[in-house]
């Protein structure tokens, strides 16, 4: 995988990590290390601060205090429920928007669709799509730019059975070419190979 196949150290390494919302501390102190191939799945109760962990690892959200490094190169995915996807364009046309945008190498379009299993809606707008369909096409977009460090918050949410074991199967091979991936989940993801694979509970801070 471009970008990690080189590198033998931490894709991220956090050291003493404060965040903070508004004027509550969420947590402080955390530390951890991600390297290529690992799962680290974040835990705790709505509010514990795991969105914004997600956020802070993509540079979106500044850190009170602490340090996260990333290893040079290393390009993310920041998957929210915030999809980010455009109700007027086509299926084909969100995905040839992200594919611009991020660039890099990755699966076509049309093999994208049929990978998630919706490439039968590539001319159909995305508006029209149901809520699982979209959380698919969410997915699509990780694939079409491939990026070695995947933030994903609560994945499979919308999805039915059939959806959550095709997320399972898209983090394993994910990390069977070298990434990694950073997920924040309420439910137990079906991945194949538990080596590798750590959680990090979160609870709020007094």
């Amino acid at each position: 995988m471009s970008g990690n196949e080189a590198s033998t150290g931490p894709l991220i390494r956090v050291r003493d990590l404060a965040v903070q919302r508004g004027e509550r501390l969420l947590f402080k102190g955390l530390g951890f290390e991600l390297s290529a191939g690992q799962v680290l799945l974040l835990r705790g109760a709505n509010g514990a601060g795991k969105s914004s962990l997600l956020m802070a690892l993509a540079g979106i959200l500044r850190p009170e205090s602490g340090e996260i490094r990333r290893a040079e190169e290393a390009g993310l995915h920041l998957l929210t429920y915030q999809h980010g996807l455009k109700a007027r364009l086509t299926v084909a046309e969100n995905l040839h928007f992200w594919q611009a945008l991020y660039g890099g190498p990755g699966l076509t379009i049309p093999e994208a669709l049929e990978r998630v299993g919706i490439a039968a809606l590539a001319g159909l707008e995305t508006g029209y799509l149901s809520s699982g369909q979209t959380r698919r096409l969410s997915l699509a977009r990780l694939l079409v730019s491939e990026r070695p460090i995947w933030l994903l918050d609560e994945p499979s949410a919308t999805l039915d059975a059939a959806g959550e074991k095709l997320l399972g199967t898209l983090i394993d091979a994910h990390r069977q070419k070298g990434g990694a991936a950073v997920i924040a989940t309420h439910h137990d993801l079906p991945l194949a190979d538990p080596a590798g694979i750590e959680t990090l509970v979160l609870g709020a801070a007094s």
